[in-house]
This record gives structure tokens, C-alpha cells and sequence, in this order.
């Protein structure tokens, strides 16, 4: 599903009126008619609940007037605080004003701070909000009385249900540029946008609905929309049966580079995940002296020692070694608990540029990268990064709030220039692709955010990879089932009580529940 910025939506938009055919009025209707369908599903009785609609002079507030006739005709008294005049309503909204008042609907009019303190009592009054008082094309902060329109707004313990995109938020931006109505769900319209699906302007949007309102899918198939939310349904073919004839030699045989004094459950977690993701082998190569205990974490994995620094690291006397034991394996991971001892650092700058495999980099091995980029261009095809903020932020030398002030910048540009699919982890995760396309994951939550969880995606990543065709397919089937897993857990123990292991552990009903959705998509 593609994400849009205000002027993607308008080209749509244009695109759909003059080049299809399909009105400006119909998609207004469109769009009402499904808020409409919303509410009506949301409240069973909702003739009897007293409904508030803001609405400004645009389209947002054509939309909400649209709304608004759809309620008159259902048996509710809607009323409609229309911030401006009305003679100062244009174009299509004008067309749904002249409708609305013919139907009955009771809209006043809000032209001044005195107008709108004497509609105070209706909107304390009210059960349900419909913010329509903004749409997509907002560039700057609220000011004046649309400010005191969405303060009040705010105020109320009113359901507030958003047309479109809270009003006072940017579409273009994940940033809040200034007072924004505090939805409890947001309905809009044909596709998401920036803010909706990005924190901080994300915290704002409620509970999400995207309204179909009869674009033709094939308007969004342009090369040059490159931001995408991940959708199951697009994963599922990672997810389908497998054959019956089948053997452990069909899903690949991983080779996982982990583990250090202290840090050997980082090996651990990357190999059972591995596992748990349907690997058909798993070897971790790891300092000799902590063989024993990563080798306890899971009967059915297979170890190997490595020559080991003073510090229980690997050492760079292990590259030989290293290098004939991933000859004869399908992928190969690095970094997990590793370290970044010199002689660490030294092993790493040298194997990386002698692997042919498919290649994921994790951990403290990208922080050793980071220390010589130049093997960037040694990578081999496909490699993924998966870094999180702070990890990124030493690879491009800025800052962590650099990173995320300008992550859906800077991953496609990285990713492209260096041709790789890069995974930033975090909430909303992004997956940068060597074409330039960014995918937002929508799985995930708060209570993933505590220490190992990211070795656990890195072994998931390796397991799919060595299973699908295309790598990027692997990437996003591997980040959208972490974050599922992530959510059952945190429905089963709570956010504040998930640990790394606990992603294990729901791994395998998050895998089934993927796989029965294949199928039945199959049929």
C-alpha cells in the first residue's frame, strides 16, 4: 500500500477526474459515504447520539458535510460548525453545502472567536466529533480560530473521529507543526499518508481506516511513489506449504558469526530464531571458550570453536577457518554479541570482503563496518544492514537525531548508494531497498524495545533469506513477523514484561497463523 505526500495525492486526484473520468463530486461523495459506514459501524444507535461536525471551507469540509447528509438521512440531527461562511465555501464542498441544507441539515455558521464561544455547549454536549475541518494540503501550524477550534476540540470527551488526516497535522512530515486535533480513530481517504503511519505525528491519528473511494488500484502502480506500508497479504507467498518431498538441505544450511565473553546469548538468540523461522540447518561459529554455553541453548544446533583474543573474542587468527566453513553454507550472518575487540575488528575487515553468500550484518560487526567504510563496496549481492538508530547514525557519522529527523531520506539514499536492502529497527521499522523504495512495517510495539530482540530479527532474516527467492521479499517477511510476534506477546505477558526470548517463544504461533492465511489465499 503506498504512502503519499499532499502532491502525490493531488496528481491522483487529478489524475482520477481527468484522465478516468470518475468526477470531483463522486470521489467527495465516496469519501463521505464510507466515513459515514464508519460511524454507522461504530455505533449501532447512531440516530440517538448527539453528532458535532467541524468542518472548514475546503474539500475536508465537503467531505464532512457529505457526511453529514448521510446522517440526516439515517434518522440523526447532525449539526455542522462550519469555520467561515458560507458563501466563502467553493467548488465541490459548495455543491455537498447547497445539498445539505436542502436535506435539512443544521449548519451554522463560525466567524469569529464570539461565534464559536457560543457553540461551546453543543460541543461539550456532543457524543461524537467529525473533525472535516482540514485535509491533506496543510503546510503550517493552525493559527487563530482554527487553533481555538482544535483546542476545544481536544477538550471534549467527545469520540473524535478524523476525516482524512487530524486537522493541524502536515501530511508531509512525521513531525507535529502545531496545535492538531487528537483523534481517537482516522478515517483516510484511498491511502495513507506521512503522518498517519510515522511517530510523533502517528500518536495523533487514533485507530486507522483506509476508505476506498473508487480509485482504480492501477493510479498508484507509478514507479515513482517509493514509500509503501507493508501488507501481509504481500507476504504471504513466504508463508506457503511446503512440499511433502522436502529435506533439510531445502532450507538452507546458516552459518551465524556470534558470540563473545559475556554476549553469548546474542549467539544463542540469532540461532534459535533462525531455527524457529524454518531454517533446515544451523551452525554458529563462535569463541572457543563460550562454545559450551551456545551450544546448551539448543540441542539441535551445531557449533564450531573459534580461535579466541585474551577477551574471549573472536580472534582474527579464526579467518582461515572461518573461510572454509562457509564455503559449503547458503548464508552467512555476522555481528550478533561479537564485540568490537581489535582483533575482532581486524577478523571482520578481512572476511567481509571474501564472502560470496547472501550476507547479514547486525550488531557490533556494523560498528566495526562503520570503522571502514570503503568495505561498503565489497559487500556481496544481496547484503542486509540491519542497524538500529545509533548503529545508522556511526555509519553516516551524525547523530541519533539526525537519523531520525531525516530517516526517510536517509535510508533510501544509503541503501541505493551502497546497494543493499538496509533494515532500520525501531518502531515503524523501515526497509530501504537498492531501488530506492521504502517500506514502513506496520507490526510491533513499545515492549520490544529491551536487549536481544535484535538478534532475534537477524536470525529471522538469515533463515528467510536462505528460503526465498528475493531477498528484499525475505527482509520484509522477516521484520513484519518479529513485530507479530512482538504483539502476541505483548497480549500474552504486557509490554513492560517482554524480553528477546519471549519473540521465540511466539514465534511459531505467529508462523502458523502466517501459513493458514496462505492458504486459505490459496483457496
Amino acid at each position: 500500500m503506498k504512502i503519499l505526500t499532499s502532491a502525490e495525492m493531488k496528481e491522483i486526484d487529478r489524475r482520477t477526474i481527468e484522465d478516468i473520468g470518475i468526477p470531483g463530486p463522486v470521489l467527495m461523495e465516496n469519501a463521505g459515504i464510507q466515513v459515514f459506514r464508519v460511524l454507522q459501524a461504530l455505533f449501532p444507535g447512531l440516530a440517538q447520539e448527539k453528532i458535532v461536525i467541524v468542518a472548514g471551507k475546503g474539500n475536508n469540509g465537503g467531505d464532512g458535510l457529505v457526511v453529514a447528509r448521510h446522517l440526516r438521512n439515517h434518522g440523526a440531527r447532525p449539526q455542522v460548525l462550519l469555520l467561515g461562511s458560507k458563501g466563502e465555501v467553493r467548488g465541490d464542498a459548495a455543491l455537498n453545502l447547497k445539498i445539505a441544507l436542502a436535506v435539512g441539515v443544521a449548519v451554522k455558521e463560525v466567524r469569529s472567536f464570539s461565534d464559536w464561544k457560543k457553540q461551546q455547549k453543543a460541543l461539550q454536549e456532543a457524543a461524537i466529533i467529525v473533525d472535516a475541518i482540514f485535509g491533506t494540503g496543510l503546510v503550517k501550524p493552525a493559527a487563530g480560530l482554527y487553533a481555538t477550534a482544535i483546542e476545544s476540540i481536544n477538550k471534549t470527551r467527545a469520540f473524535k473521529l478524523t476525516v482524512d488526516i487530524p486537522s493541524g497535522l502536515s501530511s508531509d512530515t512525521y513531525e507535529v507543526i502545531g496545535p492538531a486535533v487528537k483523534a481517537d480513530l482516522t478515517v483516510t481517504l484511498a491511502a495513507p499518508k506521512i503522518a498517519h503511519v510515522l511517530p510523533p505525528a502517528e500518536e495523533f491519528v487514533g485507530d486507522f481506516v483506509v476508505a476506498d473511494i473508487s480509485i482504480p488500484p492501477f493510479v498508484f502502480d507509478d514507479e515513482a511513489l517509493k514509500l509503501e506500508m507493508v501488507e501481509k497479504a504481500s507476504l504471504l507467498a513466504c508463508f506457503r506449504k511446503r512440499k511433502r518431498e522436502s529435506h533439510k538441505g531445502n532450507y538452507g544450511h546458516l552459518f551465524i558469526i556470534a558470540g563473545s565473553l559475556g554476549k553469548t546469548g546474542a549467539a544463542a538468540l540469532a540461532a534459535r530464531a533462525a531455527y524457529k523461522t524454518g531454517a533446515g540447518l544451523v551452525t554458529v561459529g563462535t569463541p572457543r571458550t563460550c562454545l559450551p554455553i551456545v551450544a546448551r541453548s539448543m540441542m539441535e544446533l551445531m557449533t564450531e570453536p573459534l580461535a579466541e583474543t585474551e577477551e574471549k573474542t573472536i580472534s582474527s587468527e579464526a579467518l582461515p577457518r572461518v573461510l572454509d566453513l562457509i564455503k559449503e553454507k547458503d548464508a552467512v550472518i555476522i555481528g550478533p554479541g561479537i564485540s568490537t575487540q581489535e582483533s575482532t575488528r581486524r577478523f571482520v575487515w578481512n572476511l567481509i570482503p571474501k564472502i560470496r553468500q547472501p550476507l547479514v550484518i547486525d550488531a557490533d560487526a556494523l560498528n566495526i563496518l562503520s570503522q571502514k567504510q570503503e568495505l561498503l563496496k565489497k559487500l556481496p549481492k544481496p547484503a542486509i544492514l540491519t542497524p538500529h538508530p545509533g548503529e545508522f547514525a556511526r555509519l553516516l557519522g551524525l547523530t541519533v537525531p539526525e537519523v531520525l529527523g531525516k530517516r526517510l531520506e536517509l535510508v533510501p539514499c544509503f541503501a541505493q548508494k551502497h546497494g543493499v536492502i538496509l533494515v532500520l529497527k525501531g518502531y515503524r521499522t523501515l526497509v530501504g531497498a537498492p531501488d530506492g523504495r521504502v517500506f514502513v512495517n506496520p507490526t510491533g510495539n513499545p515492549g520490544m524495545a529491551t536487549g536481544g530482540t535484535g538478534d532475534v530479527l537477524s536470525g529471522m532474516i538469515g533463515s528467510l533469506l536462505m528460503q526465498q527467492k528475493d531477498p528484499l521479499m525475505a527482509a520484509l517477511a522477516a521484520v513484519y513477523l518479529h513485530g507479530m510476534s512482538g504483539d502476541l506477546a505483548s497480549r500474552r505477558v504486557g509490554e513492560r514484561a517482554i524480553v528477546a526470548g519471549d519473540l521465540i517463544r511466539f514465534l511459531p504461533q505467529a508462523v502458523k497463523a502466517m501459513e493458514m492465511e496462505a492458504e486459505a489465499q490459496r483457496g
